[in-house]
């Protein structure tokens, strides 16, 4: 049920031209699926949760963060998927997490407990 004030979708950029190689690297690297809604949008339908981060720098990008229960495993598939590693595995108090670039640039990170 759709609650008003609820964070309720993320939409990133995929670049000119490069909605293809985003959607073959979200469906490789974490079996993502999607919904084409005419040549230049696409839909997912993946979950959410959120915060914010008073350490990060007034203005950054928002990051999405992805969780996996096998964070090696995770990270070797994005990065045969072609994703850039941007900051390798790291602890915090959590769990463990590393960030990556998609094929348009976008940053996320992907944490395990």
């Amino acid at each position: 049920m759709k609650t008003d004030g609820k964070l309720d979708y993320l939409e990133m950029q995929a670049g000119d031209g490069a909605l293809a190689g985003v959607k073959a690297f979200y469906a490789a690297a974490f079996g993502w699926r999607f919904t084409d809604y005419g040549p230049s949008y696409a839909a997912f339908d993946e979950g959410l949760n959120g915060g914010f981060d008073g350490a990060v720098a007034r203005g950054a990008k928002p990051l999405p963060v992805l969780y996996a229960q096998d964070l090696e495993r995770t990270l070797a598939a994005v990065t045969a998927a072609g994703g850039a590693i941007v900051k390798p595995i790291f602890s915090f108090p959590s769990g463990r997490r590393f960030h990556f670039t998609d094929p348009a640039g976008n940053e996320l990170a992907v944490w395990s407990e």
